[in-house]
């Protein structure tokens, strides 16, 4: 077999598809040097011949060499699976014992014989079969196979993921950190989410949408993207309440250090900024953060107090991954403070590259204060979330928190670093081409290595999936796609020479049901751009709603005017807009359109002009769909600046729809024009910075933010055919 031949078997058995069709049609088939490179991110020697051939060969007898695959995946209402077994086997008794997640234990002996046989194949001169064993009906969960010495993970998973309330509702989408008020640090924090919480009760909310929480760069806090994150199983400690922890009110020191003018008066500097100073917050609340830690462990760590009792449970349930984030916290952290250019753990010493290193462990005892340190910051957060979504419960926000899961994670970041081993290291994550990006994209974050994350049993998806649901009602998935496949872009390539990776959708799928079912937790796939329709039918088939916002519900195959109404699934969440779109007064005043001129965005001058005539006849558009729905507000043209009665409008025709969801945007409610990340940027536009014009103290007596919720109440309640 020529080198060719075997490259293309190899990237065909690892899921690398041989091209992808772009936005214009175009096939783009992949090239040699990308296919080549994308190999050797996933590990396989592709400079040693001999070595490439044994590796194909490893890979196509691995599942008949072994009984049982590393993790199986299975239906409720059909739990079974296949073995393969040496031929000689087939004349013997099976014995098998199965351990329920529970402690409950199942045994039995079953001649193999009388199992189904599949197909077979011959290995080095000897007959292998593959045969289905049937097992007894098991609850939803994760259990425990043993056959003689092998053993698998075997998940049951329900037939769907957690369906929303029967009924039509509607919710608040915030960026926190954008939040205003008169006591937080310069960045919104869990008290404003709490207050936030009565707020929306109030007006007949049922959840708060909120931009992803996971943990980012403590030591570089500019790093401020929630989309490219540290570790998506922890939250930034940027989001604590400072005066909402116990240990404020407990130790003086706290608060006379806060108390000091100088620390009063940059409060208010910091409250002040239009834009989030990320340095000066996180310099602030840390240094706080520190005292108040030292005094949990004088008064608490030392005589073992109840809290202390509490902190130790907290960090026991969160188990490994807890305690490699707060190790890669204080190494990062150590290291920052040798060299203010290392930017996360490949800039590190070799010999903690690897979480179970040596070094790592001997450096971790001898800091264990600031991992202990890094632990405490994180079961604070999950205090004050908890706090959060039992005053939802409390107070009728029935769907509590809407959270949101990245893609992906950093690759310098404690995710990477605690499960490198799961990661296509050298590869980056993007999109193929389209309009607005020619070039392709490029989101810089490493992909899982599919064949890697089914040998650890998906072990890291499950951990995820367990932390951003845990105080959650819904969640949603960005670019839910990455299901089935992602776009990978090979090492010292560009995004145009990339290609679709393909991904276990059924297993992914199920675990995702699996932990929406037992955290009773609503799931929204952001399913926009390209999608394959076996992820479509996959995704409505499992009971995951649609993502539709508005600029793009349009009737593409008919006469591309806006959807009315009735035209929306059911099966979906409903939206003006997103945090990647132009707000609605931005959207009308065409500000992303003049932003993306200025920074040079456009692939074409000419495309600069084709896109205002779109937008005008966009607004046109929009006019005659409120109109045909006798909501237009009078005397407004597509000339006519956008209004707040243009906003409430829009929300009213949206709420119309059957869609079960309908999420409204508060920089839409509260009129502001710029957009919260303008993509294809990073210091060229401040993203994920902008704060709220207006305070949350403020808000209730907005006119528009009062008579929004009396009109979303009223239409959300009608029954519509």
């Amino acid at each position: 077999m020529d080198n060719d031949a075997l490259f293309d078997l190899l990237a065909q058995r690892h899921g690398i598809q041989p091209g992808y069709h772009d936005i214009w049609g175009q096939y783009n088939r992949l090239s040699s040097k990308s296919r080549y490179r994308l190999l050797a991110a996933l590990g396989l020697p592709v400079d040693d011949e001999l070595a490439l051939c044994d590796a194909l060969e490893a890979h196509q007898q691995r599942d008949w060499l072994t009984p049982l695959p590393p993790v199986a995946v299975v239906p409720q209402n059909a739990v079974q699976l296949v073995l393969s077994l040496p031929e000689a086997a087939l004349d013997r008794h099976l014995e098998w014992q199965l351990s329920e997640e529970s402690g409950a234990q199942h045994r039995d002996r079953v001649p193999v014989a009388q199992l189904e046989r599949l197909s077979q194949r011959q290995i080095d001169g000897c007959t292998y079969q593959r045969v289905r064993l049937v097992l007894p009906s098991l609850p939803c969960g994760y259990h425990r196979l043993q056959i003689d010495a092998a053993h698998t993970t075997l998940i049951v998973v329900p037939q769907s993921c957690q369906a929303l309330p029967t009924g039509r509702h509607w919710g608040l989408a915030v960026q926190l950190y954008a939040v205003r008020s008169a006591t937080n640090w310069g960045i919104g924090d869990f008290a404003d989410l709490e207050a936030l919480v009565v707020i929306a009760a109030r007006q007949g909310a049922v959840t708060i949408g909120l931009n992803p929480l996971h943990a980012l760069f403590p030591d570089q806090p500019q790093r401020s993207s929630p989309y490219s994150p540290s570790n998506r199983c922890f939250v930034n400690p940027l989001y604590l309440a400072i005066e909402s922890i116990a240990d404020f009110a407990e130790s003086t020191t706290a608060r006379d250090m806060v108390a000091a003018p100088s620390v009063q008066a940059e409060l208010q500097r910091l409250r002040q900024t239009d834009l989030v100073d990320y340095a000066g917050v996180a310099r602030l609340k840390y240094s706080v953060l520190r005292t108040l830690y030292q005094h949990f462990q004088n008064e608490h760590l030392a005589p073992n107090s109840p809290r202390a009792a509490a902190f130790h449970a907290y960090v026991h349930d969160q188990g490994e991954p807890l305690r490699r984030q707060a190790i890669f916290e204080m190494l990062n952290h150590w290291f920052h403070s040798l060299d203010p250019s290392v930017s996360g753990w490949h800039d590190w010493l070799r010999g903690f590259h690897h979480p179970d290193a040596e070094p790592v462990a001997q450096q971790a005892e001898q800091q264990a204060d600031m991992v202990g340190f890094f632990q405490y910051l994180q079961w604070q957060c999950d205090l004050q979330l908890s706090q959060v979504a039992a005053k939802a419960k409390s107070c009728g926000l029935h769907l509590g928190l809407y959270q949101d899961l990245a893609v992906g994670a950093d690759s310098g970041g404690g995710e990477v670093w605690a499960e490198r081993d799961c990661f296509a290291l050298g590869a980056r994550i993007g999109a193929p081409p389209d309009d607005f990006s020619p070039g392709g994209q490029d989101w810089g974050l490493p992909p899982w290595n599919p064949r890697a994350l089914y040998d650890n049993a998906y072990r890291p998806y499950i951990t995820i999936l367990q932390a951003v649901m845990r105080h959650a009602g819904v969640l949603r998935i960005d670019h839910v796609m990455s299901l089935l496949r992602l776009f990978w872009i090979p090492p010292g390539c560009p995004a145009t020479d990339g290609a679709y990776v393909h991904y276990p959708l059924a297993d992914l799928l199920g675990i995702l049901a699996l932990e929406s079912q037992r955290n009773r937790c609503a799931v929204i796939g952001e399913d926009l751009g390209t999608v394959p329709d076996e992820v479509r039918s996959a995704l409505g088939a499992m009971g995951v709603y649609s993502y539709r916002p508005l600029y793009f519900q349009k009737r593409w195959d008919t006469d591309g005017h806006f959807q009315a109404p009735h035209e929306y699934p059911e099966q979906a969440l409903v939206t003006a807009t997103t945090h990647d779109l132009p707000t609605l007064a931005g959207f009308w005043a065409e500000r992303d359109i003049d932003l993306r001129d200025k920074l040079n965005l456009f692939p074409h001058p000419e495309a600069v002009t084709q896109q205002r005539c779109a937008r005008a006849a966009d607004r046109r558009d929009l006019l005659t769909a409120l109109q045909q729905q006798g909501l237009c507000p009078e005397h407004v043209t597509e000339a006519t600046p956008f209004s707040p009665e243009l906003m409430l409008a829009i929300q009213q025709f949206l709420a119309r729809s059957p869609a079960q969801l309908l999420m409204v945007q508060l920089e839409d409610v509260l009129g502001q024009v710029e957009q919260v990340n303008m993509p294809g940027t990073v210091d060229e536009h401040p993203n994920w910075c902008r704060k709220l014009d207006t305070p949350i103290e403020a808000w209730t007596i907005r006119p528009e933010f009062i008579t929004l919720g009396q009109r979303l109440r009223i239409e959300r309640s009608v029954k519509r055919a």
